[in-house]
């Protein structure tokens, strides 16, 4: 893949840490369905083994589903999909499509009386990119699921919940950037770590290694602007604030339960406090799942920063690809 933040980062300078494409993971897929007219669309993320899954939900507008299956509080049953997408709430429509693939094919849980695929999801609002009566539908969901079911993609940028994702929308959609879905891997001995991300945000990104803006709100000239700057304008209550979320995923094969999950989730968090400012505002969404698809003994607390920094790099890789 070449990350070309990767020797910047501090992942590099580890020994025995390597960089490794996505195909290199054996224990899930991703598949996408794009709408690339109307910029939106769906990623399914497979999880091949029986997977525990954390999530953590900073963000002040989040549109989700089945969230409540990644908490402590619920059922250890595994997680079979997370999916994310494009359509804001009405997104969510996708995992009805998910949800009747992975039954065709025997994949859920087993009540007794019929197999209930356990699918969660999270979508990014991208109905002022294009066409806002155009979302993700469940026939996308369904080959979405399909296409992941099959084989993996190693694709980012405008593909699948992507397609509609953009940064720095303070002064609206006509002075904002172009972002997509990122991805990143690494393999460090046993270890293996994968984060997906759809970069979606209100505020702009930062390359974390130099500080340098690499994407966000600009000026009426196209030069670039200060989300920060310009949020200062609005001092009393606004409306500019609306729209966004970036949503993202952690897949390993270390050994973990929900509640150590769900922490290595909320560790994973600080990327995108290095990476995005503004970020988890009440007009974002901001949301990562942390799924454990494997036994691999790793310390909670260095797994959790290791995730961090491989966010960080999946961000990056969402404004490097488009």
């Amino acid at each position: 893949m070449n990350n070309k933040y990767f020797k910047q980062s501090i992942l590099s300078k580890i020994p025995n840490l390597k960089e490794i494409s996505i195909d290199d993971i054996n224990f899930f897929n991703i598949g996408h369905s794009s709408d690339s007219t109307n910029q939106t669309g769906v990623s399914v993320i497979y999880l091949k083994n029986k997977s525990t899954v954390g999530c953590d939900i900073s963000g002040g507008g989040p549109a989700s589903r089945e969230t409540p299956l990644a908490s402590p509080l619920t059922a250890d049953n595994p997680i079979n999909a997370i999916v994310l997408s494009g359509g804001s709430a009405y997104g969510l429509a996708a995992s009805d499509g998910v949800m009747k693939c992975l039954e065709e094919n025997k994949i859920g849980y087993d009540t007794g009386a019929a197999l209930v695929p356990l699918v969660c999801q999270s979508c990014i609002y991208d109905l002022a990119y294009k066409d806002s009566t155009i979302r993700p539908t469940s026939s996308m969901g369904y080959d979405a699921c399909k296409n992941a079911l099959a084989s993996t993609s190693n694709l980012s940028g405008k593909i699948g919940g992507g397609c509609g994702a953009t940064v720095g929308k303070i002064r609206g959609m006509e002075h904002c950037s172009e972002s997509g879905l990122g991805i990143f891997a690494i393999s460090y001995g046993d270890l293996k770590i994968a984060a997906i991300v759809v970069v979606n945000a209100l505020g702009d990104i930062y390359n974390p290694y130099t500080s340098d803006l690499i994407a966000g709100v600009k000026n009426d000239d196209g030069s670039p602007s200060n989300t920060i700057s310009e949020m200062a304008k609005f001092i009393t209550p606004h409306d500019a604030f609306t729209g966004n979320t970036t949503i993202g995923a952690i897949i390993t094969n270390a050994s973990l339960d929900k509640s150590l999950a769900n922490k290595v989730a909320s560790m994973t968090r600080n990327a995108y406090s290095r990476c995005i400012n503004p970020v988890g505002t009440m007009a974002d969404g901001d949301s990562i799942y942390v799924a454990s698809a494997g036994d691999v003994a790793c310390d909670v607390n260095v797994l959790g920063t290791l995730s961090a920094e491989v966010m960080e790099l999946a961000i990056l890789n969402a404004i490097e690809s488009v």
